[in-house]
Order: C-alpha cells, then structure tokens, then sequence
C-alpha cells in the first residue's frame, strides 16, 4: 500500500495563547546540528483540508533544561533556506508517488 494512505503522524502543539492545534508531520530533517520538522494542519475530513489553506509551517527542535521542544524560526534567511528545502523534499516525494514509485 502507498504510504498516502497510511496513517498521518500526528502531533498537538499549544500555542502561546494555550490554544491547541493538531498538525501533521510530513517531514524531518538534521541540517547544520539542527533538527527541523515540516507540518501542515491536520483535518480529519479530506473535504475540510481542501477548503482549508495549503499550509506548511517549518519549526525548529530546541533543547532546554533538558527537555525538548519545538519552536518558531526567528531568523528569516534561516526559514526560508530551510522551508524552500522541505518543499524540494516534498515535491520530489509527491512526484515519486505519482509516477508510481517508492
């Protein structure tokens, strides 16, 4: 079976205001000692992530007292550099499905 099919991985994040959202992670990567995660809002219903907007949010893996968690990427340069990555990885994997492959 294609992996389009297969069950999202799924995560909840709070926002500074303690609103959660469910978001689903299409992609991870190590660039420059630094651990990168490609997410895009999770809808239960397939109809609803049409209507919705074509999001892909990029955060950053950070480490503090021990404990890990995922934040926002304040530098711009560093955004788009690692966004426009993600979305190369993500078209190639997109285009790779459809024509068939794995």
């Amino acid at each position: 079976m294609s992996e389009l099919y297969d069950s999202p991985e799924l995560l909840t994040l709070e926002d500074e205001n303690g609103e959660e959202t469910v978001f689903e992670i299409l992609d991870t990567m190590d660039l420059d000692d630094k651990t990168y995660v490609a997410l895009t809002p999770y809808y239960e219903n397939p109809e609803e992530m049409l209507d919705g907007d074509a999001e892909l949010v990029v955060l950053v893996s950070e480490t503090v007292d021990g404990e890990e968690f995922l934040a926002s990427i304040d530098d711009d340069e560093e955004y788009d550099r690692v966004g426009s990555i993600f979305l190369e990885r993500l078209m190639a994997e997109y285009d790779s499905e459809e024509d068939g492959e794995d």
